[in-house]
């Protein structure tokens, strides 16, 4: 009863922590980007796996669940909270997936590898944004935790269960390859130094063998072919390395030094906002790796289970660390497995202390980390959501998003047409998510990398600082004899697409007029 009151308690402060004002934080340009996407497979069916951008199509495919279910069938009629459900429920799966491992584990170290993952700022943070990475972890995991079911029951539902979650993990991000080779390789090194006698060739059964490839198939065909529309998507997804690998190490923004990720995790301070810190976790894996290796602590426990996720983890560390080409949120792939470890090292140590007075002490002392981990998971995601300090807020929008949006919402009931009202979004670096979901009311939103670009003029226009006087030149010689129109600064201060990202707005004179005209008449109303 305690241990299932345990579970409660973790999963109702895990919900608390992921679905709580899951719309405060403004889109991140990634999560634009697959918004839009997914609309392109409400409104048409139209998607097509794309070999050189966005990932695999597990994420589209999910997210139509809560999209019906909301009774939203257009881009425009789409949430914030429809699409952020999707990370959130896999990431609360994945806070119950070491459950599936109790019989290996132990129920103490279950609960509190459970714990750790709700917890942790990281996994919090990306259980609310709508990428793939949340779901990369779970059916990665999902794979683990049903392959060791399989070995220890060798039913054949675990291995059609092993075989779908590799499907699924290899249908939502390339880097799938990195898992399913630490996967082979530590399952490999387990099985040569394992002890017990098992012949190898018992590992599995043949007929179970092909079931779980079978199974895997038919994921596979039915989300890359697009559920039988894009034959070509088969294919595609085995190209995609050619283009992935020959690109990873090329975009400069995305090159980090070997150590980024345990700069992150261990101790990351803006001037003048607070520190952030993981420590706690990953010194308890260093320490689960020494407990693993000496022994002590895990009896009852299964050793070949701890030798795998030690090796496991490892290897992936090592690989993450050592590919150039990093992003906050692939840390989860390697950062799950030290908090396996992690669980281990708190259970090994308590059950190492005779006393009782000694356990209450240092699990005080424990909780403390805890405590923290909570707090800044609290401060990261309803507070410091958007700040640069955050170090999980990686090429994020400023809050002026949202400024910006509202400002175009409030001009265009000014304009006879309403969100017909033609806007203009000029970029030259191309990259002006996540606007075109906040602005995916409007019918008549043109997006340029280039002034000369334009062919018509609009009454607002958002462009990036340092482009003024052609951008005003090109829109004064487009406007007809007669009906040009001076343009005026759309808002009263700076405004920042991204930090460091300044962008422009105007708006024609006379539109500009009649909306301070209307402002004018609505405050003499009330």
């Amino acid at each position: 009863m305690r241990f299932w009151l345990a579970v409660s308690a973790v999963l109702i402060l895990a919900v608390a922590l992921r679905t709580s004002r899951l719309d405060i934080r403004p889109m991140h340009g990634d999560e634009a980007v697959h918004a839009y996407r997914f609309g392109q497979l409400l409104e048409a069916n139209n998607y097509r796996y794309d070999p050189t951008e966005f990932h695999g199509p597990t994420l589209n495919y999910f997210t139509l669940i809560p999209a019906l279910f909301s009774g939203q069938h257009t881009y425009a009629s789409l949430t914030e909270i429809t699409l952020r459900i999707v990370p959130v429920f896999f990431g609360l799966v994945l806070v119950l997936m070491p459950l599936l491992l109790l019989d290996g584990l132990g129920r103490p170290v279950a609960v509190v590898a459970c714990a750790l993952t709700a917890i942790s700022p990281a996994f919090v943070f990306y259980s609310r944004y709508y990428i793939p990475e949340m779901l990369l972890v779970c059916f990665t995991f999902g794979m683990i935790a049903c392959g060791y079911r399989y070995a220890r029951s060798k039913k054949w539902i675990w291995a059609l269960r092993t075989g779908v979650f590799a499907a699924l993990c290899f249908a939502t991000k390339e880097t799938s390859v990195i898992a399913f080779g630490a996967v082979i390789v530590a399952l490999a090194v387990v099985l040569l130094i394992r002890k017990d006698g098992q012949p190898m060739r018992n590992l599995v059964r043949p007929g179970h063998l092909v079931l779980a490839i079978a199974s895997a198939v038919v994921v596979w065909v039915l989300f890359y072919s697009s559920f039988f529309n894009n034959p070509a998507g088969l294919i595609d997804s085995f190209r995609t390395y050619e283009i992935y690998f020959e690109r990873a190490g090329h975009n400069q923004f995305h090159i980090h030094p070997w150590y980024y990720y345990f700069k992150l995790l261990l101790y990351s301070k803006a001037d003048g906002g607070p520190p952030w810190t993981e420590g706690f976790i990953v010194v308890m894996a260093l320490v689960g790796l020494l407990v693993i290796i000496s022994r002590r602590g895990v009896s009852g426990l299964d050793s070949n289970l701890l030798k795998f996720i030690a090796f496991y983890t490892v290897i992936m560390t090592v690989v993450y660390s050592a590919i150039p080409y990093k992003t906050p949120w692939c840390l989860l792939s390697f950062y799950h497995g030290m908090i396996l470890l992690a669980a281990v090292a708190v259970v090994a140590i308590l059950n190492s202390l005779g006393r009782l007075l000694s356990r209450v002490i240092v699990a005080a002392f424990f909780a403390t980390f805890t405590i923290d981990l909570v707090l800044q998971a609290f401060v990261a995601n309803f507070i410091s959501f958007a700040e640069p300090g955050n170090p999980y807020v990686y090429a994020h929008p400023t809050k002026d998003v949202l400024t910006i949006a509202r400002r175009i919402e409030d001009v265009s009931r000014s304009y006879p047409a309403g969100r017909d009202m033609p806007v203009l979004v000029v970029c030259p670096d191309g990259y002006y998510w996540p606007l075109p979901w906040y602005l995916r009311s409007f019918k008549n939103v043109g997006y340029y990398n280039d002034v000369n670009e334009i062919r018509s003029p609009a009454p607002v226009v958002i462009a990036s600082a340092g482009i003024e006087d052609q951008l005003i030149s090109r829109l004064f010689n487009l406007s007809p004899p007669g009906q040009k129109n001076l343009y005026v600064p759309l808002f009263d201060k700076g405004i920042e697409l991204r930090p460091q990202v300044e962008l422009r707005g105007y708006v024609t004179k006379d539109l500009w007029d009649q909306w301070q005209s209307s402002k004018s008449d609505n405050q003499a109303v009330k």
